[in-house]
């Protein structure tokens, strides 16, 4: 984590951080020191790579800085335009001096002197090119004065970029290479970077609590002599400061952290900083929000703002440390190969000296082995029908020449095993590599995540909320990226296999026989089929429709397979489970969430072991519900019910209520849904609403604990569930009216609307399980149920 915690430009702690528009970082020191000064009509200053901007002699390669979000390094070189000073022009100001474990002292000490407030900062820079142009502004006034396109011309050169009025400061930015304008206050616009600061601070305390006098791997200290100054852990304290003697008059106290808790204020009024502009994306008072600027713009609480971002952010980084802990996996499956091949190229160095090794002796064995197999080929092809005889001859004839083949190879002797040596050896520098590769990945992951955490900690809201979305975003990116770079990747060599004739499937498809993969086993053993390998998922046979999806894989090569086991997440990113075992390669998958993203895996097995699992497939399933009227669920051909228009509408001949329940079941999100009168001519009380699968489906709906139901007339309506009928509210339905049930199972309410007006308030709350839609009907009523709807936004939760 402490390259996260780097100033790009001089390669220390930061001190003093301040935030760029491009949501990278610079100490306070390092911006002075590179800004410059710029006068309209007299073009940029250009570095030595060619982009505008200035420079102070300093440089850097690229490496991280406290948000960097993979945007290419570079270089920064160049003294400053015109003047040729590191600093020319520049603001008044002090350059840090040293970026140790005292940057937490400090950034408090010279906070007040080198930024304003912190609305007033925030407000600055709230508005900022996001078209990528390479040009952004910041000024002192409460919004930047302009905004100003790329300086490149077509042909590739720099060219004279227009600045915004009053612009008398430039910088660019060291990683990204974005062009900043400041007006005359020049860096000191930039908005501290808060976040940074507390993470920096606390860091620094921890590496500053350390025992001073041990002589290696320093311990945590306990204690610190006010006296001497110096910290001492228990051991050394006894070595080095016992107590007696003049030692024996010296305070010795626990060491203090330089960490302290801050709470942001507003700068204009004093305030604190309670609200969070939506729209100007920007902390707030509750004085600024009842000022002209923000009385259009969205606003919420800044402690739901930050917990809502710092959730996001949890969830990206639970989904981040699974994959590294996957690759963690790897690597120690990378290294067991490289011991294995290691251990195979000394043996055979040691064979290749040894000189008592007859050729009669070497030659017996792959003899015996082939004869051996050569029986049994023989005894299985004797015993299937007249068919494979043709087939048989050309296998008996494949291990003859394998079995010359061998032998040659075999009389090469010393040369062979001089040749597999090289081979081993080869194979064991790939492996290197691609441990490598894959370890400096997991350490890169590693350092994001440990500095998110940190993040996570701020327990300033308008702090975090300064990069709460771009770690977000950064966090979503490595994991994106992570599937191509590390999750895909797999071992570079194979084992040695060997072959055997696999007579399992020749009742039904004589004419592909072949062979299959074996366990390497040792003299005397017993050989049998090796594990398979990994079946290969086919995307494009792949699909989600609705709240169901089809998983499509192909069989593994080589391979003996008895079945396949298919496993699905929660859709939420959690455990994985199975949902199908069995021989075929295809299966659809129904009741599951919608608008959740499903991740599916396969693997195959047979009497040997399980294969690995395949690669993973992500299925969406649809946003809202598509469903019609189920005629099984609602009872079957003796309902009574009759459903036309492919069951989306529904009506019954006799008197007595039947239920109709709907073919979807929804447990999680928000679903909505409408009915419309077709007919309705009698004096009858038709009921709306949800039931459990096993509701009584010859009541009115909501007469039993299963069901929970509006049931409506003319005049007025009832809320009802278990025979208890409750707050009656006056507007009534005729033909064409339209009925409307949004079930909210994230707040775990249903509500009616009747004529696209909420029919009272909530009608049921506490609502868990899983539910179908549902509505009970007579004699004299015909009504059509329409799905696919967004839900309504209701304001009387």
């Amino acid at each position: 984590m402490e390259d996260e915690l780097r100033c790009p430009t001089c390669k220390q702690l930061y001190a003093n951080p301040v935030l760029l528009p491009c949501f990278h970082a610079l100490c306070l020191g390092c911006a002075l020191d590179i800004q410059t000064p710029y006068s309209p009509g007299s073009g940029l200053p250009v570095t030595t790579n060619g982009t505008p901007g200035g420079g102070s002699g300093a440089s850097t390669a690229g490496g991280h800085n406290g948000l960097h979000n993979g945007n290419g390094g570079g270089s920064v070189a160049g003294g400053a335009a015109a003047s040729g000073g590191g600093n020319a022009g520049a603001p008044p100001g002090t350059r840090h001096s040293s970026h140790s474990s005292a940057a937490s002292t400090a950034s408090s000490n010279t906070g007040s002197e080198s930024v304003t407030s912190d609305q007033d900062q925030s407000d600055k820079v709230s508005i900022f090119s996001e078209a990528d142009s390479g040009v952004v502004c910041c000024s002192n006034t409460s919004r930047p004065v302009s905004y100003a396109g790329t300086g490149l011309l077509p042909n590739g050169n720099v060219g004279n970029v227009v600045a915004p009025p009053g612009a008398a400061y430039c910088l660019t930015c060291p990683l990204c290479r974005k062009l900043v304008f400041f007006d005359d206050g020049g860096v000191r616009n930039l908005p501290t970077y808060r976040a940074m600061e507390a993470i920096v601070d606390r860091f620094c305390a921890r590496e500053a609590l350390r025992c001073q006098m041990c002589e290696t791997d320093p311990k945590v200290a306990s204690l610190i002599c006010e006296q001497c100054e110096i910290r001492y852990c228990d051991a050394c304290r006894e070595l080095c400061h016992p107590a007696r003697g003049p030692l024996a008059k010296h305070t010795l106290v626990k060491p203090r952290g330089a960490a302290q808790q801050r709470e942001s204020v507003c700068g204009e009024h004093e305030e604190t900083l309670s609200q969070y502009c939506l729209s100007c994306k920007a902390p707030a008072c509750g004085l600024c929000i009842g000022e002209q600027r923000h009385q259009a713009h969205d606003v919420q609480s800044i402690n739901v703002t930050c917990k809502a971002q710092k959730t996001e952010l949890s969830h990206n980084l639970q989904q981040l440390s699974e994959k590294a802990r996957s690759t963690t996996e790897f690597i120690q499956r990378l290294k067991g190969m490289s011991d294995k091949v290691t251990v195979s190229c000394r043996e055979g160095k040691s064979r290749s000296l040894k000189s008592g090794i007859h050729p009669d002796d070497t030659l017996r064995h792959p003899q015996e082995s082939c004869m051996e197999f050569e029986r049994l080929v023989h005894a299985q092809c004797e015993a299937l029908i007249q068919a494979i005889h043709d087939r048989r001859e050309y296998l008996l004839e494949a291990i003859r020449n394998d079995k010359d083949t061998k032998i040659r190879i075999l009389k090469v002797g010393f040369w062979h095993l001089f040749v597999l040596k090289n081979i081993l050896k080869m194979h064991f520098l790939f492996l290197q590599d691609q441990q490598s590769n894959c370890t400096g990945k997991l350490q890169q992951t590693t350092g994001l995540i440990q500095f998110c955490i940190e993040a996570l900690k701020e327990t300033d809201s308008a702090a975090f909320l300064q990069v709460g979305s771009m770690l977000i975003n950064r966090v979503a990116n490595t994991d994106m990226t992570w599937h191509q770079e590390v999750t895909n990747a797999a071992p570079r060599v194979s084992p040695i296999v060997d072959l055997t004739l696999d007579d399992a499937a020749l009742a039904r498809a004589i004419d592909n026989l072949n062979f299959i993969q074996m366990k390497a086993v040792k003299d005397g053993d017993e050989r049998c089929p090796a594990a398979p390998m990994t079946p290969t998922i086919l995307p494009s046979d792949c699909s989600a429709e609705n709240n169901s999806v089809t998983v499509a894989w192909q069989p593994p090569n080589h391979s003996f397979v008895e079945g396949y086991v298919l496993e699905l997440d929660d859709g939420s990113g959690g455990e994985f489970r199975e949902v199908y075992c069995g021989k075929e390669t295809i299966c659809t998958v129904d009741g599951l969430h919608f608008n959740s993203m499903y991740n599916a895996r396969v693997k195959a097995f047979n009497s040997a072991g399980e294969g690995e699992y395949s690669e993973l497939i992500g299925l969406q399933t649809a946003e809202v519900a598509w469903f019609t009227f189920d005629p099984v669920l609602s009872g079957g051909a003796g309902s009574g019910l009759i459903f036309s228009k492919n069951n989306a509408t529904v009506s019954v001949e006799g008197w007595e209520h039947r239920v109709a329940l709907g073919s979807v079941g929804f447990s999680r999100g928000v679903h909505y849904w409408e009915f419309t009168i077709d007919n309705y001519t009698a004096d009858t009380d038709p009921a709306f609403g949800v039931a459990r699968i096993d509701v009584a489906r010859n009541k009115m709906l909501g007469k039993d604990e299963k069901s929970f139901a509006m049931y409506i007339d003319r005049q007025r309506s009832w809320f009802q569930h278990n025979s208890v009928h409750e707050r009656r509210v006056e507007g009534g339905i005729t033909t064409g009216s339209t009925i409307g049930v949004l079930l909210d199972l994230e707040r775990h309410t249903l509500s009616f609307l009747v004529n696209e007006m909420p029919q009272g308030s909530v009608a049921f709350r506490d609502l868990y399980g899983v539910f179908y839609p549902a509505v009970s009907i007579n004699r004299g009523v015909t009504l059509t149920m329409h799905t696919a709807l967004d839900a309504p936004k209701m304001d009387y939760f």
